[in-house]
């Protein structure tokens, strides 16, 4: 039973809950390393990471209070000092700005992590990484991350100019992967690819203008393909320096949703590397 340790919240106001005031407009991001998990799912899987010691500590919890029943087995996975709160369903929406239907939140931190050259190290002699550059919208860098966990990538990898991908919105929409696949978010894209190539990785950028069919990849022990921001794409000097692949498609379409394409790529990439 979990009653012992919920802390009940009667006002919006009260200063024990700050941090998930008007998260619509106010996300956590970027402040210390702190952010928004949002969803059972979510909230699961900051737990195992909290736990696990997999990079990740969980803060305070805040919960509607008829979600509780459903949520004990998550909530005991908690250490006792991770704050549980509990509010109806008026006093949460008062808190967070708007209404919250899902009714599970918890204030997550990121905590001190290495640079790119240590996980591209730890990386197994067989490895699919992925990799962004001035991916700026919240929709697809979560989506990447899921896909990067459904295919089995062993690393994600972003510029310094891609959005943050501990954003409310991004982490939701991985369905947390975010908190279970290794990343980095640093660096200048060209640097990160030198890295890579100095660690023996065949690097591929996906273009819809790219020479090869993406089917008709040599398959490599260990291989990085990387995307670029959709409508402008990746720098020439990125497609120049490195392999270019495409996604065939039919003729009088542009490209495909960055989301999409890294879809359609890892679940190639993958089944190439699994032939190996």
């Amino acid at each position: 039973m979990t009653d012992g340790r919920l802390i009940a919240i009667e006002d919006p106001g009260d200063f024990r809950i700050a941090e998930f005031r008007d998260i619509r407009e106010r996300d956590m991001t970027g402040r210390e390393g702190r952010f928004i998990a949002e969803g059972t799912v979510v909230l699961r899987l900051l737990a195992e990471a909290h736990v696990s010691q997999r990079g990740f500590v969980a803060e305070k919890v805040l919960l509607l209070r008829n979600r509780v029943a459903g949520l004990e087995e998550i909530i005991a996975a908690f250490p006792e000092d991770v704050p549980v709160y509990v509010a109806d369903a008026a006093v949460l929406d008062g808190i967070v700005g708007f209404h919250l239907h899902r009714g599970v939140l918890a204030i997550g931190r990121r905590i001190a992590e290495d640079d790119v050259d240590a996980l591209l190290g730890a990386l197994p002699e067989h490895a699919l990484v992925l990799v962004g550059c001035g991916i700026s919208n919240h929709d697809n860098v979560g989506s990447m991350f899921r896909n990067a966990a459904a295919f089995g990538a062993d690393a994600l990898l972003l510029d310094e100019t891609s959005c943050d991908p501990l954003y409310r919105k991004a982490l939701r929409v991985s369905v947390g992967s975010v908190l279970t696949m290794p990343y980095r978010r640093q660096g200048a894209a060209v640097d990160i690819l030198r890295a890579l190539a100095d660690g023996g990785f065949a690097i591929w950028s996906l273009s819809p203008r790219g020479q090869t069919d993406i089917r008709k990849i040599a398959p490599s022990k260990r291989v990085a393909f990387v995307v670029g921001t959709e409508g402008e794409g990746l720098p020439e000097a990125i497609l120049s320096a490195f392999g270019s692949a495409r996604i065939s498609q039919a003729p009088g379409l542009d490209s495909l949703n960055v989301a999409t394409a890294t879809g359609i790529a890892l679940f190639e990439l993958a089944s190439a590397m699994r032939r190996i």
